[in-house]
């Protein structure tokens, strides 16, 4: 099944010169649903994974599933002020400015093997934040997945280096 042709583009939003990758059209039929999560969750399958950590608000439609069906817990990774509980912070680069992500202090046990998801791989510098979360509280990052990964002048894939790292789809970026 091909899902790239599931992935609505959005001109120029959150900011001008942005072309946004919607996912949301992707989930909302169940078969390229179905398929985006049974190859993620096929590729960790016999990974040991402990925990799936994903990143709001998109990273949760698939990180719930994927951890439900791994047989692993499920971790939240929200912006600032959103979890109830004591908090580590991370604050990284985006394509189009600067952002902060928390996680629970306790939301993972030293020595548990974490999955990490998103939805998209541009810059990686989210990507990046939410694995030095996850390794602060003793976590080993056993993998990062996405939905797509954009391709070409942003070198997101760069940043997260020396992690395994699985793509549904490889998109270029127009440079």
């Amino acid at each position: 099944m091909d899902l790239e042709q599931y992935i609505r583009n959005v001109p120029d939003w959150p900011k001008p010169g942005i072309q946004f990758k919607d996912v949301t059209t992707l989930c909302k039929a169940y078969a390229p649903f179905k398929e985006s999560c049974d190859r993620i969750i096929n590729h960790y399958k016999d990974k040991g994974i402990d925990k799936v950590a994903a990143i709001e608000a998109r990273g949760y439609v698939w990180g719930g599933v994927i951890a439900y069906q791994l047989g692993a817990g499920f971790v939240l990774i929200r912006k600032p002020g959103k979890l109830p509980y004591k908090t580590l912070s991370e604050t990284y680069e985006l394509e189009y400015g600067t952002d902060t992500i928390e996680m629970h202090i306790d939301a993972i046990e030293k020595g548990e093997k974490v999955l990490l998801f998103d939805d998209l791989l541009a810059t990686g510098g989210t990507a990046k934040a939410a694995c030095s979360l996850i390794e602060k509280t003793g976590g080993t990052v056993i993998g990062i997945a996405f939905v797509i990964e954009l391709t070409g002048s942003l070198h997101g894939r760069d940043e997260i280096q020396g992690y395994d790292i699985f793509s549904l789809m490889e998109i270029p970026v127009e440079e």
